[in-house]
């Protein structure tokens, strides 16, 4: 077990990388990073949990008459930024979120994560994660300002000079090393523009905390080639959109208990139940993890995302896809996430959704090896294949029936998430699209 760090170790760290500013950083309830730079000389005051701020101005926090909350830094998140500013360093800590009076901030997305955790340990378990971020390189205008316009017409696996990112992606990979990542692969992925960096498994939070690392180093790298990096999941009707594949195992006692030498698929009881559990709660959850709007431009057929609810081995059309690996990295890879959404809110729902499934012993349908995508909509309802919700609303829909969901969220975020959701939702509906004056301007 890694040795916790103290305060005395972060200002001692601090001190012998030249750190002159520092970072506190946190999510807000859709996703975002927000921060806050404090001097060095500040950093003692910081980690003694007294650094203050206006909840009311961050989305989805508190109400303007319970604003005053507190920064409290997790110290074993302490990392130097690999980057110099004007001869001195930047260091940045992750806090959490609470209120004056010490207790957690229930809308705190780090909190509800860890409030889930809680659960898992007090079964014995141990959640890891090892997610698969894609993303999207474009040009800038003169401006600055981000255009569609692609750097590269290069496809899966292509190499320069089809793919003109590739030194970007490769100093992505080598910042995201100098930040404590292990790297496991990139590459470029199906769209033109389109990328993909995984980095190892990690336990839940962490892998969560390396998610919103991961976003920063990634557009702060692209901007210094004069691209902008995106995680928006669909930018181009004709093209893949972006995913963000969650690979998920429980341990207990460091040994992976979702794997079962003696099964045709070489899964656990327990990973049955697990896989059964989020298939369960799958409508409710992709509200959650498809955030947006434009999350369900990428959820359609054709274009490899997920739109049934199955599982599969070998086929990479379902939702749930098992890898072929088996022994400690046997895994079940959700396929239908997308990195616009919030890891730790994302995360938590998972979990809880596959302890429900263990909890009750649920057991998932038999699989589908045929390519979904191809069968007939007769053949699909015969073989009793449900779909994902189509659209934002539908999915907020789900979210609201769905109590286990909700209970983990917690009455405050999820009435916050479906409150900014609707309204984004409404905001759509109202706007002209270009599809619609090329569809009928002419015609009508």
């Amino acid at each position: 077990m890694e040795k916790r760090l103290s305060g005395e170790d972060i200002l001692r760290q601090a001190k012998e990388n030249n750190v002159e500013f520092v970072r506190l950083q946190f999510t807000d309830l859709f996703g975002m990073t927000k921060n806050v730079s404090i001097t060095v000389n500040h950093l003692q005051h910081a980690l003694e949990n007294r650094f203050m701020f206006d909840g009311s101005s961050i989305d989805g926090f508190a109400r303007i008459e319970e604003s005053d909350m507190l920064l409290c830094p997790d110290p074993d998140t302490f990392k130097v930024f690999p980057w110099q500013l004007n001869g001195g360093r930047e260091a940045r800590l992750i806090c959490d979120v609470y209120r004056p009076d010490g207790t957690p901030f229930e809308g705190d997305p780090r909190y509800i994560l860890k409030r889930v955790l809680r659960q898992a340990s007090d079964m014995g378990y141990t959640f890891n994660i090892g997610p698969e971020m894609e993303f999207f390189l474009f040009h800038t205008d003169e401006t600055g300002r981000p255009t569609t316009i692609t750097h590269d017409r290069g496809g899966y696996f292509d190499l320069s000079p089809m793919d003109l990112g590739e030194d970007a992606r490769r100093d992505i990979c080598l910042t995201l090393e100098a930040m404590g990542f292990d790297v496991q692969a990139s590459h470029h992925e199906n769209a033109n523009g389109q990328h993909e960096v995984d980095f190892k498994y990690d336990e839940a939070l962490k892998s969560a905390d390396n998610i919103m690392t991961f976003k920063i180093i990634v557009k702060k790298v692209a901007k210094r080639h004069g691209l902008h990096a995106t995680f928006m999941p669909k930018p181009f009707t004709e093209m893949a959109g972006s995913g963000m594949h969650i690979n998920m195992s429980l341990s207990r006692n460091g040994e992976n208990i979702f794997c079962d030498s003696s099964d045709r698929c070489g899964l656990s009881r327990e990973a049955y139940s697990f896989m059964a559990g989020i298939m369960e709660h799958i409508k409710a959850i992709t509200a959650i993890s498809n955030p947006i709007v434009n999350s369900y431009k990428r959820l359609v057929p054709g274009y490899e995302a997920p739109v049934y609810i199955t599982w599969a081995t070998r086929n990479r059309s379902p939702l749930i896809r098992i890898p072929s690996a088996h022994g400690e990295a046997t895994r079940i890879e959700l396929r239908s996430p997308d990195p616009s959404c919030n890891p730790y809110i994302t995360f938590a729902i998972i979990l809880a959704a596959g302890l429900d499934g263990i909890r009750r012993g649920l057991t998932p349908p038999p699989p589908v090896e045929r390519n979904i995508y191809q069968m007939s909509e007769e053949e699909r309802r015969t073989a009793g294949i449900d779909t994902l919700p189509e659209n934002l609303y539908d999915a907020l829909i789900a979210l609201q029936n769905d109590r286990l969901i909700t209970e983990t969220l917690g009455s405050h975020a999820t009435a916050r998430f479906i409150q900014a959701k609707e309204a984004e939702w409404d905001e759509y509906k109202k706007e002209v699209h270009p599809w619609e004056i090329r569809r009928y301007l002419a015609s009508y």
